[in-house]
């Protein structure tokens, strides 16, 4: 009962409208079943005894009636749509900013193609249980009390030999319910399955391709499709097999009633009026029924589709603000990672570990891959939050402060550069929207960005595409650059901004790197050691635990784990091509 509560709860805001709706809907009821009570005084008055008075008095009646239904009609649809709609278009954007709360580790079990589900279609079904299901429950109410009223009005005896059909088709409705609401779960976890599928194929179409993999992905999207067609076959055969059902019974009731209510007016029990308009009512009587039972079916798919729903509703986020949390001020001494340790799903990444950044401080973090070193610098955002120990930045717990004041502090590049199918001025202006055009240019020029941005169709105005798939890597990188610069924030992050460019572009991307850092206390995440040549400090991180600290020249006099790492990279290398220079990187200053 809790989840129909939560439902209804939903219109709880459009009180008024929906009462208004119910008068409507009441008058629908009611004008219905007025018709059915005409037919008596119809066929008694006008055609057996012929009285003129009536004849035209009842087609005005009538004419009446109907304008009074469909005016009553079109109120109720208009009313009821716009909670339906409002309802749905208020919990989607509730669900979308609820689930971007989230932590990272919600998104690595969730995929992309779930979640769109959940907001689109998972959504949408709901909407349909509380805008159209609840207007046809209501209104086929009404239609049903009045229509009943009639018949027993009519001929007492008569209603209850009908009414005795109508308890007999409680069990069939419970059960097609039941099975409508299985196999509606079953399929929107299909759909949501089959949507992941799209977006990761779809996104990866270069890898698609360039393995040759098209049969393979086309198989594997026939195998989810398939499963969805016959999931929806199976809804479809409950939903057909209902009415039928419905109507057979139905049937029965009305020929048992023709046979009883023919022998009353035979035998002069009864007036023809009384028959045929207990009659009219009664077939009036099946749509509303039918209707009812349908339904329900519509309300079985809306409530596996809010369980889901509010399956993700009641996700408290991990990482939130706590009740006396307040703003981080700006960073003046540093960053102080002290006794951490993390663990993922009680798996442990990270062991008791101590470093303190000065402010300004650049930090390099090499080490084999898998070893800890992008969980250690996401911690610091609070991405995770420890599970021992504490990060403080200049002695605040970075938990004591709000999460918007923590991360306004914070700009980050990534690798995998992430841009969006806007403009490049849109995408620069991410940093910090309140930022002006000459800043956002400023910003492209201190990225090395400004002169292929002018060289592009629209200059700033142009739209890049998805991911930034009409610029090259080095563009796209440069970009992100620009956007980190804009935001202007003290700390910075690069997690192996250059790992994937070529020599050319990493050199570009290199300069608007160093621009970048440039008073900013950097925190950099390095596979390639020729991209740390500006660090005062190198930390080596083998599986969660930092065991060497130092600067280049004191870590390879060491000849322990960098001293490793560096001639893994550069054993085979030549001077000779400016790569390596006096058993050091080139770009490793002193």
């Amino acid at each position: 009962m809790n989840i129909y509560r939560r439902l209804l709860s939903l219109a709880k805001p459009h009180t008024i409208k929906f009462l208004c709706a119910m008068t409507c809907m009441l008058a629908v009821g009611a004008t219905t079943s007025a018709l059915a009570f005409l037919v008596k005084p119809a066929l008694d008055e006008i055609f057996l005894k012929q009285n003129a008075d009536m004849l035209k008095l009842i087609p005005i009646v009538v004419i009446a009636i109907y304008i009074i239904k469909g005016g009553c009609s079109y109120g109720q649809t208009m009313l009821m749509s716009f909670i339906g709609q409002r309802v749905v278009t208020d919990l989607r954007s509730q669900l979308y900013n609820h689930i971007q709360k989230q932590p990272l580790a919600f998104f690595t079990s969730n995929p992309t193609g779930i979640l769109m589900s959940r907001i689109t279609n998972d959504v949408g079904f709901i909407q349909s249980a509380v805008s159209e299901a609840v207007t046809s429950f209501l209104k086929d109410s009404f239609t049903l009390i009045g229509l009943i009223f009639v018949i027993f009005y009519r001929d007492w005896k008569l209603a209850i030999i009908a009414t005795f059909v109508f308890p007999l088709t409680i069990y069939p409705i419970t059960k097609f319910g039941e099975k409508m609401r299985k196999y509606a779960t079953k399929r929107q976890v299909t759909m949501g399955s089959l949507t992941s599928l799209l977006q990761e194929t779809i996104s990866g179409t270069r890898i698609v391709k360039a393995f040759g993999m098209e049969n393979h992905e086309g198989k594997r999207f026939d195998k989810e499709n398939e499963r969805l067609f016959k999931l929806f076959m199976k809804t479809v055969s409950v939903r057909a097999i209902s009415s039928p059902f419905m109507e057979l019974l139905g049937g029965l009731g009305v020929a048992a009633i023709v046979y009883y209510g023919g022998y009353q007016v035979i035998k002069g029990i009864s007036s023809p009026g009384t028959f045929f308009s207990f009659l009219a009512a009664l077939l009036l009587l099946y749509e509303p029924v039918k209707r009812l039972t349908n339904v329900n079916n519509t309300i079985q798919q809306g409530i596996a589709a809010a369980i889901r729903v509010f399956g993700i509703m009641d996700l408290e986020p991990e990482i939130r603000n706590r009740e006396d949390s307040y703003s981080l001020p700006p960073i003046s001494k540093g960053i102080e990672i002290r006794n951490v340790s993390f663990s993922y799903d009680k798996e442990p990444v990270l062991e008791n570990i101590n470093l303190t950044v000065k402010s300004g401080e650049i930090v390099a973090f090499v080490g084999m891959s898998g070893g800890g070193k992008t969980t250690l610098v996401n911690l610091i955002p609070r991405f995770y939050d420890v599970t021992e120990g504490s990060i403080l930045i200049d002695d605040h717990d970075i938990r004591d402060v709000t999460v918007e004041s923590l991360r306004k502090q914070i700009a980050i590049v990534t690798q995998q550069t992430i841009l969006f199918n806007e403009t490049i001025r849109n995408n620069i202006a991410y940093g910090d929207i309140e930022k002006s055009d000459d800043e956002i240019v400023h910003a492209a020029r201190m990225a090395n960005a400004h002169n292929f941005i002018m060289n592009m169709p629209k200059g700033y105005d142009t739209v890049i595409g998805e991911q930034g798939v009409r610029l090259s890597g080095g563009e796209r990188q440069r970009l992100s650059i620009a956007r980190a610069l804009l935001k202007n924030a003290p700390i910075l992050i690069l997690d192996e901004a250059t790992s994937s460019l070529d020599t050319e572009a990493e050199m570009e991307v290199q300069e608007a790197l160093e621009n970048l850092m440039k008073g900013r206390t950097t925190l950099v995440i390095a596979h390639r050691l020729s991209t740390i040549g500006n660090a005062d400090r190198i930390i080596v991180i083998v599986n969660g635990i930092i065991i060497e600290e130092g600067t280049h020249d004191t870590l390879i006099a060491k000849e322990g784990e960098y001293f490793k790492l560096y001639n893994m990279q550069f054993k085979d290398k030549k001077t000779t091509n400016g790569e390596t220079r006096n058993g050091r990187p080139e770009n490793i200053h002193n």
